[in-house]
């Protein structure tokens, strides 16, 4: 069965251009989180800039033909929707290949990373790795995760849900291509177009290509700090050895000191292109266009996630559009990137916002933390109020 998938949040904002071309689309919809499942009844809509939108919906099988006249290139987005699953928004080639749709998730703590890729190698497989945990094939269960699908003849998906990550330790997520298990210096990992998607609640919130034209069989992608910052890691090595043997590879990189030497680099002109999509973020938020604003902020720190202006305005639009669980992975990062002579008055607030959430959802003694939190940063009356309130809720 054919499968190459990817994972995003259905908006209607496009910076895109490009020429059309006479020809069909080829689609299939499947469950990011029950094996083999196909999703019918999904609406899936191709798009390009200036031009009209094409849309049609899932057969019985999954299946969708989109007949139209829009390069099968990146200048084209393919777009999935459906009530129960977070909105998918991926860029094209989409020909032939498969895509899942993750089930929207109700934890302000849950997470779900779905993989997928091209046709080789055969198998290429998901490893979670934290505080005496190792969630992959052999072992699919761990504290609070698991491994929902494994894929071993191509395409994926392959899907990891933590249930609930636990504030104070860290998480590793790294990509195995157990097919050239002992090939160090193959590229076929770096050539098999691999993504990542990373969902917090009811959004698509990070995704994640494997960096291209680079020898190595093991892709450490992100790490998930004790305070509950993504941090990119982006890196691709060589390794020998089995599967088992990967969460001692990976420990490492577990610890703080190695995350700062690690953190990934980013050009220029991604940073420039990251403003932009900022920018018009606040130009749709501006305009109430929440959705679209989510998925500019979102484009803005999948070209640089150091960026914490969009961490913070993301924070903002998903509080409005009432999506708790996403507003407190935004409010982590802006918190973590705060720097300047403001720090401490962004520090305070993000702090402030993420008491209130967790407040707001009964936790009232992670509550208390961050409100204490947001009172050694800055002196204020609401803070102090926050904190003699949840307190008095804890006693």
């Amino acid at each position: 069965m054919e499968r190459k998938l990817k994972s995003g949040v259905l908006i209607s904002l496009l910076a895109l251009s490009g020429y059309g071309w006479a020809g069909s689309t080829n689609v299939e919809i499947l469950s990011a989180v029950v094996k083999d499942a196909k999703i019918a009844g999904a609406q899936v809509m191709l798009q390009r800039n200036g031009e009209s939108s094409i849309s049609a919906t899932t057969d019985a099988q999954g299946k969708v033909v989109l007949n139209g006249a829009f390069a099968d290139d990146s200048n084209t987005l393919l777009l999935v929707k459906k009530p129960g699953y977070s909105n998918l928004v991926v860029k094209c080639p989409c020909d032939g290949l498969s895509y899942a749709l993750s089930p929207v998730m109700s934890g302000l703590d849950s997470m779900r990373v779905v993989l997928t890729w091209g046709a080789t190698p055969d198998d290429l497989d998901s490893h979670m790795v934290y505080p005496g945990n190792h969630i992959y094939y052999a072992h699919k269960e761990g504290s609070k995760g698991n491994l929902d699908v494994d894929d071993t003849d191509s395409y994926g998906p392959e899907t990891v849900t933590l249930t609930e990550r636990q504030n104070g330790q860290s998480y590793v997520y790294a990509i195995h291509n157990f097919s050239e298990r002992m090939s160090p210096q193959s590229t076929s990992l770096s050539g098999s177009g691999a993504k990542v998607f990373v969902y917090v609640g009811e959004s698509l919130v990070r995704t994640y290509y494997v960096p291209t034209q680079q020898a190595g069989n093991l892709w450490t992608v992100f790490k998930v700090t004790p305070a509950g910052e993504f941090v990119d890691i982006n890196r691709v090595e060589g390794v020998s050895m089995e599967s088992a043997n990967i969460a001692a590879q990976l420990s490492p990189a577990l610890s703080d000191s190695w995350t700062t030497q690690n953190n990934a680099r980013w050009d220029q002109a991604d940073m420039a292109a990251s403003r932009d999509w900022n920018l018009k973020g606040e130009a749709a938020y501006q305009r109430k266009a929440y959705d679209e604003a989510i998925y500019a902020f979102t484009e803005a720190v999948n070209l640089w996630a150091d960026n914490g202006k969009a961490y913070g305005n993301l924070g903002l639009v998903y509080q409005k559009a009432g999506r708790t669980a996403e507003a407190l992975w935004a409010n982590r990062k802006a918190l973590a990137l705060a720097s300047g002579a403001g720090a401490p008055t962004v520090r305070a607030g993000a702090n402030y916002n993420i008491g209130k959430i967790y407040e707001t959802s009964g936790n009232y003694q992670e509550a208390l933390t961050y409100y204490q939190a947001a009172r050694s940063e800055k002196e204020n009356k609401v803070y102090d109020n926050a904190i003699a309130r949840v307190q008095a809720l804890i006693h």
